[in-house]
């Protein structure tokens, strides 16, 4: 007979812990599938329809429940229609030997990552920024947040390099075959040229902005990243979030805009404590002078 746990008055048998470590894996599996693309949106929004549902049924609202209720009962059949390039990626994944290697091996490190040298390099970027802007050379550059932009990687040519202005401007020369599309990067790294965008389709964008100022626009409203543009035209540096651009940004502007989105509360504070720390030591020097 399988073992029990007396918790007050609820059993809970080893099986009930070892089901609902199954559900926890497959649920962040599928979270990582869906993670950076439009499709977490919608299942956020099915699954804020069932808890709705849920609730109706508990107060007993019969009309509500009896609406939600025909849209709950082909619900499956929309999951499958809407998520149907997730399920194809979900069911090739599993077709390899290596899933269960693979998959456990992703969700460990996942929760037991030791901490990383993942602070972006500003410095690398607003250097390359201003020298694209000088030159009039056209850049876009995606840096994400949460969000790693796989479904959009993919569309691109794959690196994995450090974040350089030698690097991002061999990327984005005029000859270069990479130069068109948009740079992803991810956790201070390149992980990305020629990546293709979603163009925002909304109408009160000014004419005068061009593909890249649209596709930053695109992106920044479908997903929690941030985009920089450089306008081949005018030179002009852009800055884009959550679907709002920022148009004309000095390099020292966007030094701040960077360093307030990226920087983590730790490496502020050490560089406050950096900064206190080498005054102190000027006035000691002056004290004992």
């Amino acid at each position: 007979m399988p073992a029990y746990f007396i918790t007050g008055f609820l059993q809970i048998r080893l099986l009930d812990i070892l089901d609902i470590l199954l559900v926890a894996i497959l649920i962040y599996q599928v979270y990582s599938l869906i993670r950076g693309t439009g499709a977490i949106n919608i299942f956020l929004g099915i699954l804020s329809i069932y808890l709705i549902w849920w609730l109706v049924r508990i107060f007993e609202m019969e009309l509500l429940t009896a609406i939600l209720g025909q849209f709950m009962s082909v619900g499956v059949l929309a999951l499958i229609i809407v998520f149907q390039p997730e399920i194809r990626k979900f069911l090739l994944l599993l077709g390899k030997r290596s899933i269960i290697q693979q998959g456990s091996k992703t969700f460990f490190k996942g929760l037991w990552a030791m901490e990383e040298d993942r602070e972006l390099n500003i410095p690398a970027i607003v250097n390359a920024c201003e020298s694209f802007s000088e030159q009039k050379t056209g850049a876009l550059i995606v840096i994400t947040h949460e969000n790693d932009l796989e479904s959009f990687i993919e569309t691109g040519q794959r690196m994995d390099g450090l974040i350089s202005e030698q690097l991002l401007g061999s990327i984005f020369y005029l000859n270069s075959p990479l130069h068109d599309g948009a740079v992803i990067i991810s956790n201070n790294r390149i992980r990305a040229a020629r990546c293709v965008l979603p163009v925002s389709s909304i109408r009160r964008i000014p004419a005068s902005l061009g593909l890249r100022h649209r596709a930053a626009i695109g992106i920044t409203e479908q997903t929690d990243a941030v985009a920089l543009i450089v306008s081949e035209q005018s030179g002009k540096i852009s800055w884009c979030k959550e679907g709002k651009i920022q148009r004309n940004i000095k390099p020292l502007q966007l030094k701040e805009l960077l360093a307030n989105d990226f920087l983590t509360d730790k490496k502020q504070d050490r560089t406050g404590k950096e900064k206190f720390s080498f005054l102190r030591n000027i006035l000691k020097n002056k004290k004992m002078s």
